[in-house]
């Protein structure tokens, strides 16, 4: 496992995405391994994985993101992954995009996001307004720019994998990179494309997009001051 990377892919209820999202990441790339964790899926998505043999944990009910993508990353520092990536179960990550984060990773950095916003100007939709206030917000709090920290395209080092595997207090969320920079994680970002979700719905409407950013800022800029590192 030294040079190996993994592929976290938390899934709920993602029945209509999880075939397609799998079977391209196992047929045309074998050469990054994968795990698929079951959310306390309520639909076939672990019928569908159990039927083709997929690796696959099943966690007893909806733990949200934070808790399923913990359990990724739990496995993979007990496994001795080098790397490990966020790889959305819903089709919206293009896997040819792996390779170029792990490649910009073996360059020394901690995290590496794959990124929509690196050459190109993020559109005027509310979505990408909060997006610009978060990255605003960490820059104003680290000093480091992140162009796209709403992307859920995040690849891990070995140090972050055991950081997140060990801690009580780490979700995959803007707020948590923000906390990483300043206790000193190197950050990096690639330019990516990201699909549309072809099936399904997410969860992120318009009103809860709001919450969710409101949230966000309110951590970036005063709770993660006050945050208390988990030391084990």
């Amino acid at each position: 496992m030294m040079d190996k990377v993994l592929v976290v892919i938390p899934a709920y209820n993602e029945a209509l995405n999880i075939e397609r999202v799998v079977g391209e990441v196992i047929e045309n790339y074998p050469m990054f391994d994968y795990v698929i964790i079951n959310d306390g899926s309520t639909d076939h998505t672990a019928d569908i994985c159990r039927k083709h043999g997929w690796k696959i944990i099943d966690l007893p009910m909806n733990l949200g993101l934070a808790g399923a993508f913990q359990t990724g990353l739990k496995y993979a520092h007990r496994r001795g992954y080098r790397y490990a990536i966020q790889f959305d179960g819903d089709g919206q990550h293009r896997p040819e995009y792996i390779l170029p984060m792990k490649e910009k990773m073996d360059e020394g950095f901690d995290i590496v996001i794959g990124s929509r916003f690196v050459t190109e100007k993020k559109p005027h939709s509310m979505r990408m307004v909060g997006s610009r206030l978060l990255s605003g917000s960490i820059w104003f709090t680290t000093g480091v720019k992140v162009s796209d920290p709403t992307s859920g395209m995040r690849m891990f080092s070995r140090k972050m994998i055991k950081e997140f595997a060990d801690g009580l207090n780490y979700g995959p969320e803007p707020d948590t990179i923000s906390y990483l920079i300043r206790q000193g994680a190197k950050v990096a970002e690639i330019p990516v494309v990201m699909d549309d979700r072809i099936q399904g719905e997410s969860y992120l409407n318009p009103i809860n997009a709001a919450r969710y950013m409101g949230k966000m800022l309110f951590s970036i800029l005063l709770v993660q001051s006050f945050r208390i590192r988990d030391r084990r």
